[in-house]
């Protein structure tokens, strides 16, 4: 039994088990063992595309290049753990078979005579990047790997980010504001996993909280929700398979597991997909394309849009919109990073302390007249007024005196 503190697929196998498969003899013994490639509209868009000239990077505890099932698939990547190696795909952590069973249910390409045995991944013609992290382990902090492993794929050609973990809460670092958005305004598209409650995840943690991020939750075989291999919340996007799954292993072998880690690296390669055959869309139209043309299943907060369907995210006519990750990211950030900093001072309207006045002010003798020249406000409130008052009362004086001139005057006569 293995475990990982932030890797949403191996949490559910320290409960569900990890149980290695024999090398296959045969297709019969792993191939027949991928039901969504037939029940989710895979092997009917392959007919279109099988996602050619799009590069993943997969962000995970490092991609065994060398596994029959990927090798020529990983075409670069780096370690920002310190403890991998400089390709990233020396396997790293405590669950360090994760990256690779990722990797391949992602862009397998199978093996053997017309590679019919072994992983066949979504997107099998596609490219990966292998970029390392120790998640609690390494010289640096899994929040600062995140980060830097985010920023580094973006610079190095990936069109889009697979995350097939968690941070178990729903709040990120500010770093992640800046290196999400930094991949995002190149037209990057993340996906991440939703988390499994069997690995005491109930509810969606960063990066799936993340405005831009798409968020894949996990069913069972027969599409419905899967109980441990999931989580749920708002910001879910799509559903995808989540048990049982098979993946390559480092050194060449196969394991079954469960978890949405390996729902992502499904719906990640749907993404390819669609990328592949509508090169000029926008990374907002390509999310569309897969949320639009998902079937739709129930409950957005178990399924999101509802499950992933190949086939129809290929070749359905969908309109195009205005959608723009970078730009949901970055509202949330303007809005609630500056709500959360620290406020100025706002004036109340109850009056500000006295000041105590120093030895010296209290000694000396007040003026008896008060402050010698006035100040704007008590000319406004004080002066203005008097002096129309005093204006008035001269000129009834003055014609009060006019009147008793001419009453004079009219007597004597």
């Amino acid at each position: 039994m293995r475990r990982a503190g932030w890797l949403g697929g191996l949490v559910v196998l320290a409960v569900a088990g990890s149980v290695l498969v024999a090398a296959p003899a045969s297709a019969d013994d792993i191939r027949n063992r991928e039901y969504w490639l037939a029940s989710y509209g895979i092997q009917t868009a392959w007919s279109t595309t099988r996602g050619a000239g799009v590069t993943i990077a997969v962000i995970d505890t490092g991609v065994d290049g060398s596994h029959p099932d990927l090798t020529g698939t990983v075409v670069g990547g780096t370690d920002v753990s310190g403890v991998g190696s400089a390709n990233g795909q020396k396997p790293v952590g405590t669950d360090s078979e994760h990256g690779t069973m990722v990797a391949s249910l992602l862009a397998g390409h199978g093996n053997g005579p017309g590679n019919a045995d072994g992983v066949l991944g979504v997107a099998p013609a596609a490219k990966l990047l292998s970029v390392s992290v120790g998640l609690g382990v390494g010289a640096t902090g899994s929040d600062d790997q995140i980060a830097q492993a985010v920023r580094w794929s973006a610079d190095h050609g990936a069109n889009i980010i697979n995350m097939s973990l968690t941070r178990n809460t729903l709040d990120w670092p500010p770093s992640w504001d800046d290196a999400f958005l930094y991949a995002m305004k190149k037209g990057v598209i993340i996906v991440a996993a939703a988390g499994n409650r069997g690995s005491g995840t109930t509810e969606v943690g960063a990066p799936a909280t993340m405005p831009g991020v798409v968020v894949v939750a996990g069913v069972d075989q027969n599409g419905n929700a899967s109980f441990d291999a999931s989580s749920q919340g708002i910001t879910l996007s799509v559903a995808a398979p989540s048990e049982p799954l098979v993946g390559a292993a480092p050194g060449g072998g196969y394991y079954q597991w469960a978890g949405t880690s390996g729902a992502t690296p499904l719906v990640a390669g749907v993404l390819a997909l669609i990328e592949a055959s509508h090169p000029k869309l926008s990374a907002g139209n390509v999310i569309n394309r897969l949320t639009a043309t998902a079937t739709a299943k129930g409950n957005a907060i178990v399924y999101g849009s509802g499950l992933m369907n190949a086939a129809a995210a290929v070749t359905a006519q969908v309109p195009t919109v205005n959608a723009d990750p970078a730009r949901e990211l970055e509202n949330w950030i303007r809005l609630n990073r500056r709500a959360t900093a620290s406020p100025s001072p706002v004036p109340t309207a109850v009056p500000p302390p006295v000041a105590p006045r120093s030895a010296a002010a209290a000694a000396a003798p007040e003026s008896p007249f008060g402050q010698v020249l006035p100040t704007v406000g008590s000319l406004r409130d004080v002066g203005v007024p008097l002096l129309v008052y005093i204006t008035f009362a001269t000129l009834l004086l003055f014609v009060l005196r006019r009147i008793r001139r001419e009453f004079k005057g009219a007597r004597r006569k």
